[in-house]
């Protein structure tokens, strides 16, 4: 029997305990003065010319120097970068999301409530009902386990905020910037199967779900979050619900015992501390499911404005987006070498057909290799290299297409209010020498 204690107290014996994400004096004075200047003081203030300064695009400051550190630990999850702690919000930088499949200790935490203590997985029960349910059953991991086929799947997780912090003016939420995402390996089994086996009626609209976590105000009738996806997303043979995560068992912040995992949709979709699905007549009406929450304006929309809910729709397939994982952001590079560049990129439900670089802002665009997908709903992967014509300040700049046609925006796209979906193209800065 193994036994998880997962504290929820904020005293000082709590050995999970830490602070919120705390500001850089230097790397924000840094930015909001190169926000401000033009770009004879920014190269005066990064100390070296810019060679294709005259391709900047209006309204673009060089990206800063000063790579963001995590200033407190989450216990096995060293590195990453804190954005809150109750709920506990943390992010992983790009340059530790380096590796094809995501580790254990670089998935980002994302959470809305406060994960259930003494979790004993010998015990834990998943309960299947709902209106649209024929048969209502509950089962033990164990049983999950016996009656059903295993499988093991790569699948990327983003949460809906990712980039939030590049919105102006500013979204409300945890301000991500790049690294509310990974792509671990899951195994599990899959939704559909345990759906079936329960049997789902022909009005069968949505599939919600229910976690083991609690409301920050520790009020144990309301539900931290409640979310769920259309009927024919869960039957997706990608639509899993998992115990282990890269072959062990699933992280404590990030689901232990068992989540869902229905990847290419927020990440919000994903319910941890899995308990409870509900198979529905209509959309499911759980916490979050409505607007404003994880739901986007039906059209565009003027910074700042304000949206009725009615004019709202909810978030589903991602959109697409690239990261670049190497070089880090801020490395010094001889003018004369070669300097390679790789990454991720990833488009929700879809495939990615190309990858592209640019060292001169956006003015040409340089093809890279991109490997196969893992499997349908993983991430990626993309390597290339480029070569500076003179030392100075140059940025790299990332931008995907997928397999339909979309390619990702040199600017943060589409203002709302709750700053979802930004999937403008990733920037690193490097100093030629």
């Amino acid at each position: 029997m193994k036994t998880r204690n997962i504290s929820r107290d904020k005293g000082r014996e709590n050995p999970h305990r830490f602070e919120g994400r705390k500001t850089n004096p230097v790397t924000d004075s840094r930015r909001n003065f190169l926000k401000k200047t033009g770009i004879a003081s920014a190269t005066a203030a990064l100390g070296m010319t810019i060679p294709y300064a005259r391709f900047l695009p209006a309204g673009f400051a060089p990206t800063t120097f000063a790579a963001e550190s995590a200033m407190d630990v989450i216990e096995g999850k060293e590195g990453l970068i804190i954005l809150n702690d109750r709920p506990v919000n943390a992010e992983t930088p790009a340059h530790l999301l380096d590796d094809n499949i995501t580790p254990n200790h670089r998935m980002f935490v994302r959470n809305n409530g406060l994960p259930p203590i003494d979790v004993n997985p010998d015990n834990w029960t998943l309960e299947v009902g709902g209106e649209s349910c024929v048969t209502p059953t509950k089962f033990t991991i164990q049983d999950l386990k016996e009656r059903f086929e295993e499988i093991t799947l790569q699948l990327q997780l983003e949460c809906g905020g990712n980039g939030r912090s590049e919105f102006v003016p500013a979204a409300s939420g945890n301000q991500w910037t790049t690294g509310a995402i990974g792509c671990p390996e899951f195994t599990g089994v899959r939704l559909r199967d345990v759906l079936n086996y329960c049997g789902i009626t022909t009005d069968a609209q949505y599939v919600g779900y229910y976690g083991a976590d609690t409301h920050t105000s520790g009020n144990t009738e309301l539900d931290p979050i409640s979310r769920g996806v259309p009927i024919a997303k869960a039957m997706e043979r990608e639509s899993i619900i998992a115990w282990a995560m890269n072959g062990e068992d699933i992280p404590e912040q990030n689901g232990f015992p068992l989540r869902l995992v229905c990847a290419g949709w927020p990440g919000s979709v994903s319910g941890k501390w899995l308990n409870r699905l509900v198979i529905r007549n209509q959309v499911h009406d759980g916490e979050k499911m409505s607007a404003p929450s994880y739901s986007v304006p039906h059209l565009n929309v003027a910074p700042g404005s304000r949206v009725p809910n009615e004019d709202m729709r909810i978030i589903e397939s991602m959109p697409v987006k690239s990261l670049i994982t190497f070089p880090e952001s801020g490395i010094s590079q001889d003018y004369r070498q070669r300097l390679t560049i790789r990454g991720h990129a990833w488009a929700g439900d879809d495939q990615i057909s190309g990858v592209f670089l640019s060292t001169d802002f956006g003015a040409t665009w340089l093809p890279t290799a991109v490997g196969s997908a893992s499997n349908r709903l993983a991430w990626q992967n993309f390597e290339s290299w480029v070569q500076f014509p003179e030392p100075g300040y140059y940025e790299i700049w990332a931008r995907a297409m997928d397999s339909v046609g979309r390619s990702q925006p040199m600017v943060v796209p589409g203002w709302n209010p709750r700053g979802y979906l930004n999937n403008a193209c990733h920037r690193i800065a490097v100093q030629a020498t």
